[in-house]
């Protein structure tokens, strides 16, 4: 089931869609943070408020298959210049508060 939240805003009311993870997101999360099997399946029972003996066969499968690396078009484009490789950075930005 799909929750929504509104909150209004200056230009009415906003909907925010609220999607839980997949079983196979969380795992693949859980791989992302340990190698190992074990911390992996309760890594992603606790995301998904499962049973880890629900999430162990589904944890195999994928650890069984291998992972593919995907590079974005954007990587590509800075890596394949020929003046090398560069560093980006992305720094968020605050707000301003104005003081009252």
């Amino acid at each position: 089931m799909l929750g929504t939240k509104k909150t209004p805003n200056r230009y009415g009311r906003r909907v925010t869609r609220i999607e839980p993870p997949s079983l196979e997101e969380a795992i693949a999360a859980a791989q992302g943070l340990t190698d190992n099997l074990d911390w992996q399946v309760e890594i992603a029972s606790q995301l998904m408020g499962m049973a880890e003996d629900e999430v162990r066969p589904v944890a195999q499968k994928l650890a069984a298959q291998p992972r593919q690396l995907e590079r974005s078009a954007l990587a590509d484009r800075i890596l394949d210049r020929r003046e090398g490789a560069k560093v980006i950075v992305v720094e968020r930005r605050r707000p301003r508060l104005a003081a009252r």
